[in-house]
């Protein structure tokens, strides 16, 4: 009986907060439907594993089960962050400005990012600033191609909250009508 409480603890733990991870990720991205229904399941869940541990507080191996379930459930909920991948990211990619970078921009276009281009000044010279929108679930492509032009490249990335206008909107809008 005792491995069964154990064991029933962990996961629900695990759940609780595999779940909770999920559902600050459908916040952060605006879900109004979808998060709130989620965040129901998830507190209730929460509710009947704290109690298993509170009313057998006396153990301290149930405890110890309760936050190796928190722990696992954080790793996992990573992990399905990363695999969903929900959302767009804004890279600007800052290189030197010379021939070989100069292909960068119609190579990234053609490959169906968004890029805008500017030259700048930096301190060693003259540079090539590309600010490149692109989905979240491309990110890793995306870097991997501007390195193979410059390992040294400058990225930096973020996710924009709001994208209104140009090439971009119209082309997921396009996308959106299709489904």
């Amino acid at each position: 009986m005792e491995i069964k409480t154990l064991l029933m603890i962990f996961l629900i733990n695990f759940c609780y907060v595999t779940l909770n991870t999920i559902r600050f990720m459908l916040t952060m991205k605006g879900s109004r439907v979808v998060a709130p229904l989620l965040s129901m399941v998830e507190i209730s869940i929460y509710v009947v594993g704290l109690s298993l541990v509170l009313n057998q507080i006396d153990k301290p191996l149930n405890l110890f089960v309760y936050a190796l379930g928190y722990a696992c459930g954080i790793v996992v909920g990573i992990k399905i962050e990363d695999y969903l991948a929900l959302g767009y990211i804004m890279v600007t990619a800052i290189v030197p400005l010379n021939e070989e970078n100069h292909q960068l921009p119609e190579i990234l276009r053609e490959e169906g990012y968004g890029v805008t281009q500017t030259i700048a000044h930096g301190r060693e010279g003259e540079r090539l600033v590309l600010e490149i929108l692109s989905a979240r679930k491309s990110e890793r492509s995306l870097y991997k191609l501007i390195k193979e032009f410059n390992d040294k490249a400058f990225i930096i990335s973020y996710e924009p909250k709001y994208i209104s206008g140009g090439f971009w909107t119209k082309k997921v809008r396009e996308r959106n009508r299709r489904k």
